[in-house]
């Protein structure tokens, strides 16, 4: 039997928008709290309905963006590299993520150097080669780094998009040979590179790219999307995949939608691992 997805979530009890570090954070346009909160616990039960087991990293007050746990670090079997904000706004965030997965049986790794690395942010696997973005947020450095640490092949993409800082805003992989992502948020080498690494790529075009449609969950053939995204959706279902929509604006308003709010604490679902073998997680939700 197929274990259960294992996602790491952390409730939105603080979040809002209380600065500016992304072009879609505007201070004069902030979140509306009691939706925000409706909008993650929709999210959660639907992960939890395509059998994903949810665990929760306790809210801390002043730190707003430590509800996008996909930033808080890389997992990779029992090892966690842990991550480094550009940000200082974003940098109170990484000894409470430290401290869970530590308690949690994760062995936590920070990167020697200086260079910034903000997570599965910009760390995914598609098969058993690491796509890496750099550039906005995590640097190319932090990426040799990790080739090292983990021993896997690294694909450094530069991310040239200020809407698109992160990785998971625009490339998703699905499948070890199949990903789709926004071709322009890439420059000329990055989009070569997909092209030759992935055998099936689905371009997102640009109006579904900005309602954040490549910033999906994959649990299994799951795909979680936030909602508009109605041409994506019929691409993925008649590849076989069972495609939801759930809404989930007051976070977009940040910069973030599904894949930013979760991290995946067993590894990718869509990485075929030949690195170490995802922990035995013995976790409480």
């Amino acid at each position: 039997m197929t274990r259960a997805a294992q996602i790491l979530m952390c409730p939105p009890d603080y979040y809002g928008i209380e600065y500016e570090i992304n072009p879609w954070m505007r201070c004069d346009r902030p979140s509306e709290h009691e939706l925000a909160l409706r909008q993650w616990q929709d999210l959660r039960l639907l992960l939890e309905q395509v059998g994903a087991t949810i665990h929760r990293l306790p809210p801390v007050a002043g730190l707003p963006d430590l509800v996008f746990t996909a930033n808080a670090a890389m997992v990779c079997g029992e090892t966690a590299i842990l991550s480094h904000f550009r940000y200082p706004q974003r940098q109170g965030e990484e000894p409470h993520c430290r401290q869970w997965l530590a308690e949690h049986g994760f062995r936590v790794e920070r990167l020697d150097g200086p260079a910034f690395f903000e997570g599965a942010g910009d760390a995914l696997f598609c098969s058993d080669t690491l796509f890496a973005g750099y550039r906005l947020r995590s640097e190319v450095a932090a990426f040799q780094e990790i080739g090292e640490l983990v021993g896997c092949r690294v694909i450094p993409l530069e991310l040239h998009h200020p809407y698109y800082y992160h990785l998971d805003t625009c490339f998703c992989p699905l499948a070890p040979d199949l990903a789709m992502y926004y071709p322009g948020a890439f420059d000329g080498y990055g989009r070569d590179a997909l092209r030759g690494l992935i055998g099936r790529l689905i371009a997102v075009g640009e109006d579904e790219a900005a309602q954040f449609a490549c910033n999906a969950v994959v649990v299994g053939e799951a795909v979680i999307l936030g909602s508009g995204c109605p041409r994506l959706r019929q691409q993925l279902d008649a590849l076989g995949f069972a495609t939801q929509e759930t809404p989930l604006s007051e976070f977009v308003k940040a910069g973030g939608s599904a894949k930013c709010l979760t991290l995946r604490l067993d590894g990718e679902d869509a990485a075929t691992w030949t690195l170490p073998q995802p922990l035995a997680l013995t976790l409480g939700a």
